[in-house]
């Protein structure tokens, strides 16, 4: 039917095509939406320049307050990391971490790790009960107390258009991986650090303040919560949180940064960067090398080699240009240290493999060990496999 278009019935088009959507939406729901990829919908308007949008099923969905399963965990996900990275700021400022060695003075627990685990479970459980959820650290069940729940999600996650491959997804085809704490050693270490500065005083009794916390402050850098999404025994999503970010910034500043990223939709919350073509960095390990290990940084040729804590930081150098490569031809490092950083490095273009090359599965039963170490890279990934030495791919085969 042809319009004989004045402004008030512009202004009545305009408010219909809002309320067309919505309907649109509604009968979407009823049709197989791996058939239906886009819906096009063109006024006939020939008085006026034609209006035409396109509108795809996952952001009808959105549009309707019903976002995928996937976003909507991620964009938990998102808030319950905010709230566990504060929950490791609170006992670091608190002095009081609770630890206790686990299988040694290199493995460590604290009270931050249980908390914040205890909050991160607990809050994607009760939201998502049939998901799977696959923590570091043993703990007892136990009633979570109310302030340690996070029921909050991130806005602009629920707006993000939803991979195609994705948006059907159930909770039980969902395998969730948690490190509450990665860089645990190194937070013990600053905490120690801070005491000692602390403690020390000057003639007049008061706190020395002449000599930076840069010791302590760096160990900080080291210091992550990891949730990591798989499907399919693959990384497809996952949300790192830097609970210190900032603190170069002095007293006063906003700590904390959240990133995430997903397989196909992309990554956020920094700026991706690389380092020039001809240098090679490597990042490794700082407090758990061994002869394999050196052998096998030594073989990439590095330019540089910057040993730091947690595989969640070694993948934050890689994606800030800071690194080339993570080398770790080692066991040591566990399934829950590797999804949520395998999925943000995998959603920038990178990849992490273990030292053969070969992919790691995420289902909810394989080990949690990685024993053929990892190897991650933003870049010419082939490059750094070929050089690894065949008497640390024997050796890693063995064990």
């Amino acid at each position: 039917m042809f319009l004989n278009v004045t402004n008030k019935v512009t202004l009545l088009l305009e408010r219909q095509m809002t309320i067309l959507i919505a309907r649109i939406n509604s009968l979407v729901q009823t049709f197989c939406t791996s058939c239906i990829q886009q819906i096009q919908f063109t006024p006939v308007v020939k008085a006026v320049k034609r209006i035409s949008f396109s509108v795809s099923v996952c952001e009808l969905s959105v549009m309707s307050g019903s976002p995928a399963v996937v976003m909507r965990l991620v964009a938990s996900a998102y808030r319950v990391a905010e709230k566990a990275g504060a929950i490791v700021r609170r006992v670091l400022h608190s002095g009081e971490l609770g630890i206790v060695e686990k299988t040694g003075a290199n493995d460590l627990q604290t009270l931050a790790d249980r908390l914040a685990q205890q909050s991160i479970c607990a809050s994607l459980s009760k939201r998502f009960p049939k998901i799977t959820i696959i923590g570091e650290e043993d703990l007892p069940v136990e009633e979570v107390s109310g302030d340690l729940m996070e029921t909050g999600q991130e806005e602009e996650i629920l707006h993000k258009p939803c991979p195609a491959e994705y948006r059907e997804l159930k909770e039980e085809e969902i395998v969730v991986w948690v490190d509450p704490l990665d860089g645990t050693k190194e937070y013990t270490e600053a905490s120690m650090c801070l005491r000692r500065q602390t403690e020390a005083r000057t003639p007049h009794n008061r706190p020395d303040t002449s000599k930076p916390h840069s010791t302590a402050l760096w160990l900080l850098d080291n210091v992550t919560v990891l949730i990591g999404i798989a499907y399919g025994g693959r990384a497809i999503a996952g949300v790192i949180n830097q609970p210190f970010y900032n603190y170069q910034l002095g007293e006063g500043a906003a700590l904390g940064r959240t990133i995430w990223g997903m397989v196909g939709l992309g990554a956020f919350g920094f700026e991706l960067q690389e380092v020039p073509g001809d240098r090679r960095i490597v990042t490794t390990t700082r407090s758990h090398s061994n002869k394999l290990v050196i052998d096998c940084v030594d073989a990439m040729e590095p330019h540089e080699v910057i040993r730091v804590g947690g595989a969640g930081n070694k993948i934050i150098q890689l994606v800030e240009g800071r690194a080339s490569a993570y080398v770790f031809a080692s066991i040591g490092c566990k399934k829950w240290d590797t999804c949520a950083p395998e999925a943000v490095l995998q959603a920038v273009g990178g990849k992490l493999t273990d030292i053969y090359g070969n992919a790691y599965r995420y289902d909810a039963n394989v080990k949690h060990m990685n024993s053929t170490g990892v190897l991650a890279t933003l870049r010419n990934h082939e490059y750094y496999t070929s050089r690894v030495p065949q008497s640390v791919l024997q050796a890693l085969k063995s064990e």
